[in-house]
């Protein structure tokens, strides 16, 4: 057996919904937050889906470019949020991995309270709520990023 370099991790819609409210349950004594920021692109569905449940009407966004569709990059700040040092807002993204993007954001709101849906060991200590936890080397298949096909089995056996 072949050892690989990460392991895939599909997340479906239907899961992807359900974390995103079992994230907003877990802040709903966190708040009230004045609004949300949304961390572009991964963080837009989970923010909408969190903006709902906790009746959240103002939300803004903070564009990060910094993937590919399988390796990290060089980062690039697109778009600020207009949300002062962050003092009263919510943070949300899809999952942290090596801290890099969660770095940036945080360093251009401070005050703001961080959270994502996944959270990888490298980049967990910059985030202040998450749902799961996975490993450096699992890699997150979102929905918006796959297309149904065969999935050979984990062992890569036939």
């Amino acid at each position: 057996m072949e050892p690989r370099d990460t392991k895939d991790f599909p997340v479906s819609w239907d899961e992807l919904h359900r974390h995103a409210r079992a994230l907003a349950w877990r802040l709903l004594d966190t708040g009230p937050f004045t609004g949300i920021v949304a961390v572009t692109r991964g963080g837009l569905v989970p923010a909408s889906i969190v903006a709902r449940e906790l009746n959240v009407r103002l939300i803004d966004t903070i564009g990060i470019a910094s993937y590919d569709h399988k390796d990290q990059g060089a980062i690039q700040v697109l778009k600020d949020a207009n949300a002062g040092d962050g003092t009263g807002w919510l943070i949300v993204d899809d999952l942290v991995d090596t801290g890099a993007t969660a770095k940036i954001v945080r360093d251009r709101l401070p005050k703001a309270h961080f959270a994502t849906i996944y959270a990888k060991p490298a980049g967990r200590p910059l985030v202040d709520t998450f749902i799961t936890e996975v490993s450096q080397d699992t890699w997150i298949l979102f929905p918006w990023d796959v297309a149904l096909a065969y999935a050979p089995p984990i062992s890569g056996g036939r």
